[in-house]
């Protein structure tokens, strides 16, 4: 049986799994060992589409964007529908505004000018590129995946990682232990209630049974074991249930933070929640800081994002979420009033201990001779200089060439406290 076949085999058997909820109720020995839960957590949003860096963190001191951009430029902050201003070079998408407190605070950081060597302006060359993190390389596993990989745990919880939001990612092939689903409150066995313990148990012999002889089987037993003990802590933890925290309130476009937030605080061993948003390929009515696509798209996850912190109270402090896109997009509106695929992006990094309140990177400017391929925001970071801090400086992972194999360390960022 060949590692696709087996992941395949996996993928499916977590789409079988559909009904669960999450309260603070901990089953007896769901987990074991305090420091599994303890350990730092990474949250990542894909935005997949190609999200526009520069209505994200919107460059307002320099005036190359106003004139590119007549109808979609998000206004200079203190103007009506106006940026919120982070600094005299840089503001924060109205509609991302919940999120200035997290800036002012010290805990949230843009990367300005991010993305990849690769100049392919394809949706899926891009995403693979970054969620691999290979170049020129077989994409058959993902970053994500690789480092799971090289830091297995023998107290690690079959809630270690998480993708929510549909198909799962390639960042977290590579591993087995990976439980998949749209929604949290889905992952369970999808069977009647009366019957579902009973199949549990089935399920589990039949994985445990696996004959020893057969070592191509053993990935496939552990995932299915995995899958098992996952839906029953989440049966006993009951999410519909749970409720957010410190007064937050999460938009139900951004229900998925909510649902990481619940296993953060109850403390199941959770390390790694992957979540997928769509609609970010602005190609007609991008719109401004008030009116179009971009801002409908941003609000939700802005509130969400600002739940996020509250909900999590002093859990915060482990906590990363890391906000990526494949590329960013033309500097110049289209005749649709929209932007085409571009290059360059901005990442979004919030933390307990992030080193934030900046924009981080080489901004290279607007002026025509700066941009790229006399089109684009060009690139000035790699994005694999942020994914090198946050797996050395955050997970505390030390091999990182293990997980970035082609990887040439570039300068330092500076995105965590020490």
């Amino acid at each position: 049986m060949t590692a696709s076949l087996v992941n395949v085999t996996r993928r499916s058997f977590a789409r079988t799994l559909g009904g669960a909820s999450l309260s603070l109720f901990l089953p007896s020995g769901a987990v074991r060992a305090q420091s599994a839960a303890a350990r730092p957590v990474l949250v990542c949003l894909f935005l997949r589409g190609g999200a526009d860096g520069l209505s994200l963190c919107v460059p307002h001191g320099h005036p190359e964007y106003y004139r590119a951009r007549p109808r979609i430029a998000i206004p200079r902050p203190g103007k009506p529908g106006g940026a919120v201003r982070l600094d005299d070079e840089f503001g924060l998408h109205p509609r991302l505004g919940a999120l200035e407190g997290a800036y002012r605070s010290g805990e949230l950081a843009f990367v300005h000018a991010v993305g990849s060597p690769d100049p392919t302006r394809s949706h899926f060359d891009a995403q693979d590129n970054m969620e691999s993190a290979l170049h020129g390389q077989s994409k058959r596993e993902g970053w994500l995946g690789r480092w799971l990989a090289s830091g297995a745990q023998t107290d690690a919880s079959p809630l270690r990682a998480l993708a929510l939001g549909g198909t799962p990612p390639l960042a977290l092939e590579g591993h087995a232990g990976v439980l998949s689903a749209r929604r949290l409150d889905k992952l369970s066995l999808a069977a009647p209630h009366a019957v579902s313990e009973p199949l549990e148990d089935a399920f589990r012999r039949m994985y445990e049974q696996a004959p020893d002889g057969a070592p191509e089987l053993a990935p496939l037993r552990r995932a299915g074991t995995g899958a098992i003990r996952a839906a029953r802590m989440l049966r006993e933890l009951d999410v519909a249930g749970r409720r957010p925290q410190g007064g937050a309130a999460y938009p139900k476009e951004s229900v998925a933070l909510a649902d990481v937030a619940t296993l953060i605080r109850a403390g199941v061993g959770l390390e790694l929640a992957w979540i997928d948003v769509g609609g970010w390929d602005t190609h007609q009515n991008q719109g401004n800081g008030e009116e179009g696509r971009l801002p409908r798209a941003l609000a939700p996850w802005g509130a969400g994002l600002a739940a996020f912190r509250q909900d999590l109270g002093d859990h915060f402090e482990r906590v990363l979420v890391l906000v990526m896109t494949e590329f960013g997009r033309t500097l110049r509106e289209n005749g649709s009033g929209g932007t085409d695929h571009g290059h360059g992006s901005a990442m979004l990094l919030m933390g307990g201990r992030v080193q934030g309140g900046r924009v981080l990177g080489r901004f290279p400017g607007l002026a025509a001779e700066r941009l790229w391929q006399s089109r684009d925001l060009a690139v000035t970071t790699d994005y694999r200089d942020v994914y090198a801090e946050v797996l050395r400086d955050h997970l505390k992972h030390d091999d990182v060439a293990k997980v970035l194999p082609d990887y040439s360390p570039g300068p330092r960022l500076g995105l965590f406290r020490a």
